[in-house]
């Protein structure tokens, strides 16, 4: 059943899959382990019949995150990275692509090394460089990747603005909405073709499940990514899907407190003796601010900053943290913090790395939704101690 029809996204969220089991009347939506489906005679399927190529479970879970992303088609895979490859599917050996320089290191990874083999072209690009975005789109490219805000850096793109340009081309846009989710940004609204997640991160909220989803604006699209899913094998498990199902209920809420700590967090980072200097979109210094309150229904819970000292003052750093916790991944309820030079972009090569402007003294924080005296007691002593000899 779909929750199209309700407007607010956090009445949306909760009510996902509520009251869709017509058997017994279970609240909530049952998960359906089962890998194949009885057909109801000869040559008569059911509406499924096969987990890889349909799942009750996680046909629900599609569905509530088309609905919150106000698509047609919602495709749940097993990881967030395999629906980037999914996508990919779309191109041939002669399309070219256009991808941000400062995306996600495993996006990075991929598409230039699926570029070496020759299954497509590939332009890497300062897509905040209006005039190297323009020459990029002037070889009239089949696909642009858009990442807004960027991992780890929080630049922004103006996603319809840059839709427009693609669209003018002929190009498709796909848009990484990792970082913020559907609760605070909808990229479909804003013109794109494709939005994609990692629900590992803030739609499953809890750290232990590993998943990924897309959501096309067209149905034709959508029909087309749902074949090749299928035809593959990167479908997601019924189990995940239950349990992301589970935290998107609670998704709108996590982020409100997640935002409010994450404020608190920038604003004392900001002006701490042991910062250089911190990627924060809410700041209104910040280059994409304007941005961000145009196309965002809040500033997100994430955040960067640069420590004075080097690398050696950011071992001392974590040596130094109790509540934070040095791990890859994003939101969580915990927080996270981690080193996008030797973790989450360890796969790009050092030129590249530091072209995008992801220095060895860089590191990435994953606000959680604990008390956020604790949270600031635990930084001020980490970066305290980072500057001691």
């Amino acid at each position: 059943m779909s929750n199209a029809n309700i407007k607010n996204i956090t009445t949306s969220a909760v009510r996902a899959g509520i009251n869709t089991d017509k058997h017994h009347g279970a609240v909530v939506a049952p998960i359906h382990l089962s890998s194949t489906y009885s057909l109801k005679g000869f040559n008569e399927k059911r509406q499924f019949d096969y987990s890889r190529t349909g799942n009750p479970t996680r046909a629900l879970f599609a569905q509530a995150i088309a609905d919150l992303e106000q698509g047609s088609v919602g495709i749940v895979t097993s990881t967030g990275m395999s629906s980037v490859h999914l996508i990919c599917q779309l191109l041939s050996v002669d399309d070219l692509v256009v991808i941000p320089h400062d995306c996600y290191g495993g996006s990075f990874r991929l598409f230039t090394h699926l570029a070496k083999r020759g299954q497509f072209k590939l332009v890497v690009v300062d897509q905040n460089d209006q005039n190297a975005l323009a020459q990029a789109l002037a070889k009239k490219p089949k696909l642009v990747l858009l990442e807004s805000p960027s991992n780890p850096l929080l630049r922004l793109v103006d996603i319809e603005e840059v839709t427009k340009a693609c669209h003018n081309v002929g190009a498709l846009v796909a848009v990484d909405n990792t970082f913020l989710s559907p609760a605070l940004q909808q990229p479909l609204t804003l013109g794109a073709d494709i939005v994609f997640h990692s629900t590992t991160k803030y739609i499953n909220g809890h750290s232990d499940v590993v998943g990924g989803v897309l959501v096309t604006k067209e149905q034709a699209l959508g029909e087309e990514l749902a074949w090749w899913e299928n035809c593959i094998g990167i479908t997601g498990c019924a189990f995940d899907s239950f349990l992301a199902l589970r935290g998107l209920k609670t998704l709108p809420v996590r982020i409100k407190q997640h935002q409010e700590n994450t404020a608190q967090v920038a604003a004392f980072l900001k002006n701490h003796p042991a910062i250089d200097v911190v990627y924060y979109p809410g700041f209104e210094d910040h280059p994409g601010h304007d941005i961000a309150k145009k196309q965002q229904a809040g500033f997100g819970a994430m955040l960067s900053f640069e420590v004075k000292g080097g690398v050696k003052a950011v071992k001392k750093l974590f040596n130094n943290l109790e509540l934070f916790t040095l791990a890859q991944s994003l939101g969580g309820v915990e927080s996270l913090i981690s080193h996008p030079p030797t973790m989450t972009h360890a796969g790009m090569e050092e030129a590249a790395r530091l072209e995008a402007g992801i220095t060895d003294s860089l590191v990435r924080i994953s606000v959680g939704i604990e008390d956020i005296a604790d949270i600031l007691a635990d930084l001020a002593h980490g970066l305290n101690q980072s500057q001691t000899s």
